[in-house]
């Protein structure tokens, strides 16, 4: 009576075949696919630099760019040098499987976060956005991390994961507009419509004001125990413009404010000039 013969199983991961010039040649691949997207994406935002209010437009097609020339580079990898079977996918999803759950799902969360902000563009590049507690004009956006800078010309990098932690606030969601804010504190016995005159007039005379019929300047007053607040709320023709704006527009308000004899309160919060 013959014995049944043993059934041998490959190993799946052993018929991957990957040797040194396979290693080699997908390194190659991935190098010259950075290379070309750092190239491609600084000649794009120069010419966006220069692209006057179509800055923002042009600089929508950074991250785009850059995520093609990376997806196509890891399909040459995967497909074309790999060669994967359908026994070696499985097993490489398996390896993928454990690598998350050995630490790194935090990162496949922010490439997946990435990948959700180059396609449904909660915010752009050149945008300005508050991101958890940061805000500031994005930069830059990858796969795995936004970069902003902040109004004190601090750049911050944040994982892209938080746009699934919490809001993400647009404050002119890819228009070259923004609409800033500036304030005054008066004393709550002062002269009210004299004060909203000034800080009227003050947004209205601002070089860097965009006034239209769907751009008006606001005025809005806010009373308080201790004083009386008057809020300018303007549109901006660019957005970069949005503090020298509030700078100018608060600087010019407190001297006429001072001028006109406009009473001003004995306790109030900081104003900038």
């Amino acid at each position: 009576m013959t014995g049944a013969l043993p059934v041998l199983q490959s190993n799946p991961l052993a018929e991957l075949q990957i040797d040194a010039g396979t290693v080699a040649q997908a390194v190659l691949v991935l190098v010259a696919a950075y290379v070309v997207a750092r190239l491609v994406s600084a000649g794009l935002s120069a010419v966006a630099e220069r692209a006057g209010s179509r800055r923002i437009t042009v600089k929508v097609f950074v991250p785009l760019v850059r995520f093609v020339i990376y997806a196509v580079a890891v399909a040459s990898v995967v497909g074309g040098i790999f060669q994967f079977g359908s026994a070696q996918l499985v097993a490489v999803g398996g390896l993928l499987g454990a690598a998350l759950g050995f630490g790194l799902k935090d990162l496949f969360a922010s490439v997946i976060g990435g990948l959700v902000v180059v396609f449904e563009r909660p915010y752009r590049v050149g945008d300005k956005v508050t991101l958890g507690e940061y805000y500031g004009e994005v930069t830059d956006v990858g796969l795995r991390a936004t970069r902003l800078v902040t109004p004190d010309d601090t750049e911050v990098v944040v994982p892209n994961l938080a746009i699934f932690d919490g809001p993400v606030a647009n404050a002119n969601a890819g228009a070259a507009e923004l609409l800033a804010v500036t304030e005054v504190h008066v004393a709550p016995t002062a002269d009210r419509e004299r004060a909203v005159e000034i800080v009227r007039e003050a947004a209205l005379t601002s070089p860097y004001v965009r006034l239209s019929e769907e751009h008006p300047v606001t005025v809005i007053v806010e009373d308080g125990p201790h004083y009386t607040t008057i809020e300018g709320k303007a549109y901006v023709a660019d957005l970069r413009d949005e503090f020298p704006f509030t700078s100018d527009v608060t600087r010019r308000a407190l001297a006429a404010l001072n001028e006109a004899g406009v009473e001003r309160p004995r306790f109030a919060p900081d104003e900038r000039e």
